[in-house]
């Protein structure tokens, strides 16, 4: 371990899985066993069809986590621009061979195998940002000129999951690629600029938005006006949420759930699961772990010693952050419901996975953060 300590570039295998954080380990295993036991119970008290498969998935994920993180973080930072490349492809491939269901074409098929690319884009735009910011002084940061090829690397994802449409996807990449920017030492200032240009920019985007997703905004406004129709999603998932209490109604006891008031009940409101039949206490446990899990992911962004682990450190926990804000928002009615799921306890497989490969990379960054890696050549330490 000391040689480790000496020669963080020449880490054997075995060192490195001795500086896996299996705290971390724990804590994921911990929510996504949190999501078994309510895909058990929405499914009426069976495994199958949705905790047997997720239960698969997760396992396959720990095995993408561990493989991540052993990689040498320089492998990242070299190929990150190829990364994202790859994931750009596959999501402009989703407008013209992608596979379409509710009304949106956002997967693609692969051997009876579905793929959501707009999910792998989440992981491939933070690895892009961190390998552009990682050669950025902080006079360069300041600079707008400088800022045009990160502003094309979010604008260009964004663009096509709109028109799929996933607007709540391309929120989060918008989000995610302005906490990068932020923490990369962009000007407050410019922030407030877009934010005016974006008020501005309101009744334009307005009118080029679906009307199904005017629909929602005006739902998310008023959901009393459509109480069997637009509404009705977000009035049964607040009863579902007061119904359970402090200590909730008790395990496969909620009749939200089971008999089928509640919609998308595997996926995006599954919270509404867990709040009415282990009420406030329920939440909060799951509240904790995930509060656990962010801190964790901060400090390792601050224990590192390269600008690239500071960066994808912080954008991947922002990320798993953005996915907790939004669902839990969504589903108590704070915004408007956009289809983000609740990470690592919904049900869906891309979501699951590529969640364990961002932090498999946030674990590579914590296992080399002893690299030190010159701004100019990833091969050459400092």
């Amino acid at each position: 371990m000391q040689l480790a300590r000496s020669n963080p570039q020449h880490m054997s295998l075995m060192s490195k899985l001795a500086r896996i954080n299996w705290v971390m380990v724990l804590l994921l295993c911990m929510i996504a066993a949190i999501g078994f036991v309510l895909l058990y119970s929405t499914a009426g008290g069976r495994f199958d069809p949705w905790a047997s498969r997720q239960m698969t998935r997760f396992a396959f994920g720990l095995v993408i986590f561990l493989v991540a993180a052993s990689i040498d973080i320089r492998f990242w930072l070299r190929y990150a621009y190829l990364f994202y490349f790859l994931a750009f492809v596959l999501l402009g491939s989703v407008e013209f061979i992608g596979a379409g269901a509710y009304g949106a074409r956002r997967w693609m098929e692969f051997g009876g195998v579905r793929v959501q690319p707009s999910e792998i884009m989440k992981v491939a735009l933070v690895l892009a940002l961190a390998r552009y910011f990682h050669r950025t002084a902080l006079e360069d940061a300041v600079r707008p000129l400088y800022l045009i090829v990160p502003l094309l690397l979010m604008a260009a994802p964004a663009a096509l999951v709109l028109r799929q449409p996933d607007l709540g996807t391309a929120m989060m990449l918008i989000l995610v690629a302005g906490g990068v920017f932020f923490l990369s030492g962009v000007r407050v200032w410019k922030f407030v600029a877009i934010g005016v240009a974006g008020l501005a920019a309101i009744p334009i985007v307005w009118s080029k938005l679906h009307t199904y997703q005017q629909q929602r905004v005006l739902t998310f406004l008023n959901p009393d006006s459509d109480p069997l129709g637009a509404g009705y999603h977000i009035l049964q998932s607040q009863i579902a949420l007061g119904s359970g209490g402090i200590f909730g109604k008790g395990f496969l006891k909620g009749t939200q759930a089971h008999l089928n008031f509640l919609p998308e009940q595997q996926t995006d409101f599954i919270f509404t699961i867990l709040a009415e039949e282990f009420g406030i206490v329920g939440g909060l446990l799951l509240l904790t772990l995930y509060g656990a899990l962010i801190i964790y992911g901060m400090s390792v962004a601050l224990r590192s010693r390269n600008q690239f682990g500071k960066i994808l450190a912080m954008g991947v926990i922002l990320n798993f952050f953005l996915y907790v804000f939004i669902n839990m928002a969504m589903v108590m009615g704070l915004i408007p419901v956009v289809g983000v799921p609740l990470p690592l306890v919904s049900y869906g497989g891309t979501a699951m996975l590529t969640l364990m490969f961002g932090f498999g990379l946030l674990m590579s960054v914590h296992v080399h953060r002893d690299v030190q890696i010159s701004r100019h050549d990833p091969n050459e330490p400092v």
